[in-house]
């Protein structure tokens, strides 16, 4: 596989039962899979304090353009919470579904205003076939466009001048991320009829609970103008960070063309991403920077990544699979320059 490859070789691998059995006892014979309640303990702990620090400082600083500095400390706050929900959509954090599903409920629909099973149930179906067009939500219907004939079907209109741009709108178009997916969580939640309604119900009064809260709070303390830049600047940080610590994991990464089979093995490992940098980035990307390993154990802790990684990269060689790792900075220009180049047959001034 190279960098600038847009397409997932056809291969109609059925050894899914050899090669990732192998792998998987190893892990298991490690105990990498076991929960982490101490890890997550803490870190639930302190990310809801720094969420209540920041909010009590909002309240007590009342209104002041400083609480556009307020706002972007709330705005990665925000994002960190939801990494949460992430672990507890996975299953990471606790044995049973309803501990997982009620932590999701809290750090999600309640505390930033995400919709917990309509990202539970797009997430899954992205896991499931990462990259793969026609079964990957992450790459269907989106406002980029992600293989060139994804491109090409925008000859006309707004999404024309998008997609032939779209390397260059990509980090601008992230700062209304935030907006999208408030608005899909909600379209979600009325959508979902094949969810129980009581369950409904419940997301749709937490997602309430946090929006009506939050312009409360917000407009009770702030002055009109200083209450829009502060939702503007909140949302557009959330937005953004959320963002740039999902985009990396697999876009500028092989597409799946659709109808095409593939193992599991190489249709996890091949479509995604690895991110170096430590600790760091590690706690900055809330530790989707093991993109390969979290798409072949979903449900291992996010502190046991690192310990996998090893086992990871040394059953790729075996298997012959590129394990494609990158670092922080290197890792967005591999997404920007995919973007750009998806977008060349729009560019009428160039020639391909």
């Amino acid at each position: 596989m190279t960098e600038g490859a847009t397409r997932h070789p056809e291969t109609t691998s059925g050894r899914r039962g050899s090669d990732f059995a192998v792998l998987s006892r190893e892990v298991g014979e490690q105990g990498l899979l076991r929960r982490r309640r101490g890890h997550y303990a803490v870190r639930i702990a302190v990310t809801l304090f720094l969420l209540l620090a920041a909010w009590t400082a909002f309240v007590l600083i009342g209104p002041s353009w400083w609480q556009m500095v307020t706002a972007a400390v709330l705005g990665l706050l925000f994002t960190q919470t939801a990494f949460i929900g992430h672990d507890a959509g996975h299953g990471q954090i606790a044995e049973g579904e309803r501990a997982n599903r009620a932590i999701g409920w809290i750090h999600g629909d309640l505390l930033v205003g995400l919709a917990y099973g309509w990202w539970v149930d797009k997430h899954d179906r992205h896991h499931a076939h990462p990259n793969h067009e026609g079964r990957d939500p992450d790459i269907a219907g989106a406002a980029l466009a992600f293989s060139r004939e994804q491109a090409l079907l925008r000859r006309r209109g707004p999404g024309r001048w998008l997609a032939r741009s779209q390397a260059w709108l990509f980090f601008p178009m992230l700062l209304l991320e935030a907006f999208h997916l408030h608005f899909a969580s909600v379209a979600g939640v009325v959508r979902r009829t094949d969810l129980p309604l009581r369950t409904r119900m419940a997301e749709a009064t937490l997602l309430a609970v946090h929006f009506c809260a939050y312009l409360a709070v917000v407009l009770a303390t702030l002055t009109p103008l200083q209450a829009l830049c502060f939702v503007l600047v909140n949302q557009g940080v959330f937005g953004l960070y959320m963002g740039c610590s999902f985009a990396p994991n697999h876009k500028g990464m092989p597409v799946v063309a659709e109808g095409t089979k593939t193992g599991f093995l190489r249709r996890q490992v091949l479509t995604s991403r690895n991110i170096r940098g430590g600790v760091v980035v590690d706690l900055l990307l809330g530790g989707l920077n093991y993109q390969i390993e979290h798409h072949l154990f979903p449900s291992m802790p996010r502190p046991n990544l690192r310990r996998v990684q090893p086992l990871v990269r040394a059953a790729c060689a075996r298997f012959g699979l590129e394990y494609h790792e990158t670092g922080f900075f290197r890792s967005y220009a591999e997404v920007l320059r995919h973007l750009h180049r998806v977008g060349g047959p729009l560019r009428p001034e160039l020639e391909y």
